[in-house]
Protein backbone atom coordinates (compact mmCIF):
# COMPACT_ATOMS: atom_id res chain seq x y z
CA UNK A 1 0.00 0.00 0.00
CA UNK A 2 1.25 3.53 -0.75
CA UNK A 3 1.14 5.98 1.83
CA UNK A 4 -1.14 9.03 0.67
CA UNK A 5 -0.80 8.62 -2.70
CA UNK A 6 -2.32 11.90 -4.15
CA UNK A 7 -0.39 14.26 -1.39
CA UNK A 8 2.24 16.08 -3.15
CA UNK A 9 4.89 15.36 -0.28
CA UNK A 10 7.74 14.21 -2.35
CA UNK A 11 10.61 16.47 -3.20
CA UNK A 12 10.80 17.02 -6.88
CA UNK A 13 14.85 17.67 -6.50
CA UNK A 14 15.98 15.02 -3.92
CA UNK A 15 13.23 12.72 -4.40
CA UNK A 16 12.36 11.87 -0.20
CA UNK A 17 9.06 11.98 0.68
CA UNK A 18 7.65 14.02 3.80
CA UNK A 19 5.49 11.55 5.97
CA UNK A 20 4.44 14.82 8.01
CA UNK A 21 0.83 16.64 8.13
CA UNK A 22 2.84 19.93 7.49
CA UNK A 23 5.42 20.26 4.06
CA UNK A 24 7.76 23.17 4.83
CA UNK A 25 7.93 25.65 2.43
CA UNK A 26 11.27 24.15 1.52
CA UNK A 27 12.38 20.90 1.36
CA UNK A 28 15.20 20.58 4.04
CA UNK A 29 17.12 18.16 3.06
CA UNK A 30 17.82 20.63 -0.22
CA UNK A 31 18.65 23.83 1.78
CA UNK A 32 21.34 22.39 3.23
CA UNK A 33 24.64 23.23 1.65
CA UNK A 34 25.41 19.20 0.61
CA UNK A 35 22.33 19.67 -1.71
CA UNK A 36 21.00 22.74 -3.50
CA UNK A 37 17.19 23.81 -4.58
CA UNK A 38 16.16 22.83 -8.06
CA UNK A 39 16.47 25.23 -10.69
CA UNK A 40 12.66 26.31 -10.78
CA UNK A 41 12.81 27.04 -6.87
CA UNK A 42 10.99 24.29 -5.23
CA UNK A 43 8.50 21.75 -6.40
CA UNK A 44 6.93 18.86 -4.59
CA UNK A 45 5.01 16.08 -6.47
CA UNK A 46 2.77 13.11 -5.71
CA UNK A 47 3.35 9.36 -5.77
CA UNK A 48 0.62 9.54 -8.27
CA UNK A 49 1.92 11.85 -10.21
CA UNK A 50 5.65 9.69 -10.33
CA UNK A 51 3.40 6.25 -11.00
CA UNK A 52 1.90 8.14 -14.73
CA UNK A 53 5.29 8.06 -15.86
CA UNK A 54 7.87 5.68 -13.91
CA UNK A 55 9.04 2.44 -14.14
CA UNK A 56 11.74 0.49 -12.26
CA UNK A 57 14.81 -1.17 -14.18
CA UNK A 58 16.34 -4.01 -12.66
CA UNK A 59 20.29 -5.53 -13.83
CA UNK A 60 21.67 -7.86 -12.39
CA UNK A 61 25.80 -7.06 -11.78
CA UNK A 62 26.39 -10.64 -9.40
CA UNK A 63 24.41 -13.45 -9.17
CA UNK A 64 23.33 -12.33 -5.67
CA UNK A 65 23.06 -8.20 -6.25
CA UNK A 66 20.88 -6.79 -8.83
CA UNK A 67 20.61 -2.61 -9.17
CA UNK A 68 17.39 -1.04 -9.21
CA UNK A 69 16.50 2.36 -10.79
CA UNK A 70 13.82 4.83 -12.14
CA UNK A 71 13.31 4.78 -14.96
CA UNK A 72 13.25 7.69 -16.80
CA UNK A 73 15.65 9.01 -14.19
CA UNK A 74 14.23 11.46 -11.59
CA UNK A 75 15.41 13.66 -8.51
CA UNK A 76 18.85 12.28 -7.82
CA UNK A 77 18.54 9.51 -9.18
CA UNK A 78 20.68 7.09 -8.15
CA UNK A 79 20.18 3.51 -7.68
CA UNK A 80 19.47 1.13 -4.97
CA UNK A 81 20.70 -2.72 -4.74
CA UNK A 82 19.31 -5.84 -3.93
CA UNK A 83 21.27 -8.68 -2.55
CA UNK A 84 20.81 -11.64 -2.26
CA UNK A 85 21.42 -13.61 0.52
CA UNK A 86 20.42 -16.99 1.99
CA UNK A 87 19.10 -15.78 4.97
CA UNK A 88 17.42 -13.09 3.57
CA UNK A 89 17.84 -10.47 1.61
CA UNK A 90 18.63 -6.79 1.78
CA UNK A 91 18.08 -3.54 0.03
CA UNK A 92 20.39 -1.26 0.37
CA UNK A 93 19.71 2.58 -0.28
CA UNK A 94 16.39 3.19 -1.26
CA UNK A 95 14.58 5.05 -4.84
CA UNK A 96 11.73 7.85 -4.54
CA UNK A 97 9.23 5.18 -6.10
CA UNK A 98 7.24 1.46 -5.96
CA UNK A 99 4.92 -0.22 -7.99
CA UNK A 100 2.94 -3.68 -7.57
CA UNK A 101 5.17 -4.82 -10.35
CA UNK A 102 8.74 -3.95 -8.70
CA UNK A 103 7.06 -5.77 -5.28
CA UNK A 104 5.86 -9.19 -7.14
CA UNK A 105 9.63 -8.95 -8.69
CA UNK A 106 11.43 -8.95 -5.69
CA UNK A 107 9.11 -11.48 -3.83
CA UNK A 108 9.66 -14.07 -6.46
CA UNK A 109 13.59 -13.86 -5.35
CA UNK A 110 13.08 -14.08 -1.38
CA UNK A 111 11.60 -10.57 -0.44
CA UNK A 112 13.19 -8.26 1.33
CA UNK A 113 13.86 -8.98 4.91
CA UNK A 114 16.35 -5.44 6.06
CA UNK A 115 16.89 -1.85 4.01
CA UNK A 116 19.90 -0.17 5.05
CA UNK A 117 19.99 3.48 3.80
CA UNK A 118 23.78 5.25 3.27
CA UNK A 119 22.34 8.35 4.36
CA UNK A 120 19.75 11.26 4.24
CA UNK A 121 19.71 11.85 0.22
CA UNK A 122 18.37 8.24 -0.45
CA UNK A 123 15.47 8.19 2.25
CA UNK A 124 13.17 8.82 -0.94
CA UNK A 125 10.01 6.42 -0.08
CA UNK A 126 11.73 4.09 2.72
CA UNK A 127 8.22 3.64 4.49
CA UNK A 128 6.79 2.74 1.61
CA UNK A 129 8.99 -0.10 0.88
CA UNK A 130 9.80 -0.81 4.58
CA UNK A 131 5.20 -1.48 4.47
CA UNK A 132 5.48 -4.00 1.13
CA UNK A 133 8.08 -5.92 2.57
CA UNK A 134 7.42 -5.75 6.42
CA UNK A 135 11.37 -4.87 7.13
CA UNK A 136 12.93 -2.72 9.35
CA UNK A 137 14.93 0.36 7.66
CA UNK A 138 18.43 0.38 9.29
CA UNK A 139 19.36 4.08 9.91
CA UNK A 140 22.73 6.10 11.88
CA UNK A 141 21.55 7.38 14.38
CA UNK A 142 23.82 10.41 13.66
CA UNK A 143 21.39 11.24 10.65
CA UNK A 144 18.21 10.93 12.92
CA UNK A 145 17.41 15.32 12.53
CA UNK A 146 17.35 14.24 8.55
CA UNK A 147 14.52 11.80 9.43
CA UNK A 148 11.19 13.63 7.77
CA UNK A 149 9.15 10.50 7.19
CA UNK A 150 9.33 8.98 10.40
CA UNK A 151 7.94 5.51 11.70
CA UNK A 152 7.47 2.14 12.89
CA UNK A 153 9.32 0.39 10.55
CA UNK A 154 13.03 2.55 11.29
CA UNK A 155 15.61 1.11 13.68
CA UNK A 156 18.80 3.48 14.76
CA UNK A 157 21.86 2.33 15.37
CA UNK A 158 25.11 3.72 16.84
CA UNK A 159 28.63 2.69 16.78
CA UNK A 160 30.99 0.95 13.93
CA UNK A 161 29.26 -1.69 12.40
CA UNK A 162 25.56 -3.33 12.10
CA UNK A 163 25.51 -6.94 11.97
CA UNK A 164 23.00 -8.37 9.96
CA UNK A 165 23.44 -11.93 8.62
CA UNK A 166 25.67 -14.08 6.63
CA UNK A 167 28.87 -11.89 7.41
CA UNK A 168 26.36 -9.03 6.08
CA UNK A 169 27.47 -5.72 7.86
CA UNK A 170 26.58 -2.35 7.93
CA UNK A 171 29.70 -0.33 8.50
CA UNK A 172 29.37 3.81 9.93
CA UNK A 173 32.15 5.84 7.85
CA UNK A 174 30.81 9.45 8.52
CA UNK A 175 32.36 12.13 5.93
CA UNK A 176 29.56 12.67 3.87
CA UNK A 177 26.71 12.49 6.50
CA UNK A 178 27.30 12.52 10.27
CA UNK A 179 25.90 9.09 10.04
CA UNK A 180 27.46 7.89 6.60
CA UNK A 181 27.57 3.97 6.02
CA UNK A 182 28.87 1.85 3.58
CA UNK A 183 27.24 -1.62 3.53
CA UNK A 184 30.29 -5.05 3.31
CA UNK A 185 29.75 -8.27 1.54
CA UNK A 186 32.71 -10.01 1.94
CA UNK A 187 31.39 -13.51 0.53
CA UNK A 188 29.93 -11.82 -2.44
CA UNK A 189 32.12 -11.76 -6.08
CA UNK A 190 35.96 -12.66 -6.33
CA UNK A 191 37.10 -11.23 -3.00
CA UNK A 192 34.21 -9.50 -1.20
CA UNK A 193 32.36 -5.83 -2.05
CA UNK A 194 31.45 -2.58 -0.66
CA UNK A 195 28.43 -0.48 -1.92
CA UNK A 196 29.15 2.55 -1.27
CA UNK A 197 26.24 5.31 -1.53
CA UNK A 198 28.28 8.42 -1.51
CA UNK A 199 30.53 7.72 1.07
CA UNK A 200 33.22 7.09 -1.64
CA UNK A 201 32.40 8.35 -4.95
CA UNK A 202 33.66 6.35 -8.09
CA UNK A 203 34.78 8.53 -10.90
CA UNK A 204 33.37 7.87 -14.37
CA UNK A 205 36.71 6.79 -15.22
CA UNK A 206 36.45 4.26 -12.24
CA UNK A 207 40.41 4.96 -11.82
CA UNK A 208 39.88 7.30 -9.25
CA UNK A 209 37.50 7.65 -6.16
CA UNK A 210 36.60 11.31 -4.46
CA UNK A 211 35.75 11.56 -0.85
CA UNK A 212 33.43 15.04 -0.43
CA UNK A 213 30.78 16.88 1.86
CA UNK A 214 28.77 18.37 -1.19
CA UNK A 215 29.52 16.45 -4.61
CA UNK A 216 27.12 18.74 -6.04
CA UNK A 217 28.42 22.37 -4.37
CA UNK A 218 32.29 20.58 -4.80
CA UNK A 219 32.38 21.08 -0.97
CA UNK A 220 35.78 18.81 0.44
CA UNK A 221 36.25 17.19 3.40
CA UNK A 222 38.37 17.99 5.86
CA UNK A 223 41.53 15.95 6.38
CA UNK A 224 40.27 14.08 9.37
CA UNK A 225 37.23 12.98 7.63
CA UNK A 226 39.07 11.38 4.82
CA UNK A 227 41.47 9.70 7.79
CA UNK A 228 38.77 8.07 9.42
CA UNK A 229 37.25 6.86 6.13
CA UNK A 230 40.19 5.43 5.67
CA UNK A 231 40.58 3.97 9.31
CA UNK A 232 37.22 2.23 8.85
CA UNK A 233 37.41 0.96 5.32
CA UNK A 234 41.08 -0.08 5.30
CA UNK A 235 40.78 -3.39 7.21
CA UNK A 236 37.59 -4.98 5.28
CA UNK A 237 38.62 -7.45 2.62
CA UNK A 238 36.99 -5.96 -0.66
CA UNK A 239 37.69 -6.47 -4.50
CA UNK A 240 34.65 -4.91 -5.79
CA UNK A 241 32.89 -1.97 -5.36
CA UNK A 242 29.59 -0.51 -6.39
CA UNK A 243 28.12 3.25 -6.14
CA UNK A 244 24.94 5.04 -6.20
CA UNK A 245 25.04 5.98 -9.93
CA UNK A 246 25.26 4.06 -13.24
CA UNK A 247 29.02 4.25 -13.97
CA UNK A 248 29.88 3.91 -10.27
CA UNK A 249 30.33 -0.37 -10.89
CA UNK A 250 34.07 -1.68 -10.24
CA UNK A 251 34.51 -5.51 -10.61
CA UNK A 252 37.43 -5.64 -9.38
CA UNK A 253 41.00 -3.80 -8.07
CA UNK A 254 38.54 -1.32 -6.25
CA UNK A 255 41.09 -1.70 -2.96
CA UNK A 256 44.13 -0.28 -5.13
CA UNK A 257 42.16 2.49 -6.36
CA UNK A 258 40.73 3.32 -3.18
CA UNK A 259 44.32 3.19 -1.43
CA UNK A 260 45.19 5.20 -4.03
CA UNK A 261 42.96 7.90 -4.19
CA UNK A 262 43.17 8.84 -0.13
CA UNK A 263 46.86 8.67 -0.82
CA UNK A 264 45.80 11.37 -3.23
CA UNK A 265 43.16 13.42 -1.34
CA UNK A 266 45.66 13.57 1.89
CA UNK A 267 48.52 14.66 0.32
CA UNK A 268 46.52 18.14 -1.27
CA UNK A 269 46.58 18.68 2.69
Amino acid sequence: MIISPSAKNICNTCGVRYGTSIIPTICEICADDRQYLGFNGQVWTSYNELATKSTIRFSRLLSTIYDLRISPSFAIAQKAHLILSSSGNVLWDCLPFIDDQTIAFIRSLGGISAIAISHPHYYSLMQDWATAFDCPIYLHASDREWIKDPGGYIELWNGTTKKLWDNISIVHVAGHFPGSTILHLPDHGRAGCLLTGDSIYVAPSRRHMSFMYSYPNHIPLPKKDIEFIYERVHPLPFDAMYGAFEWMNIAEGARTIFERSISRHLSIY
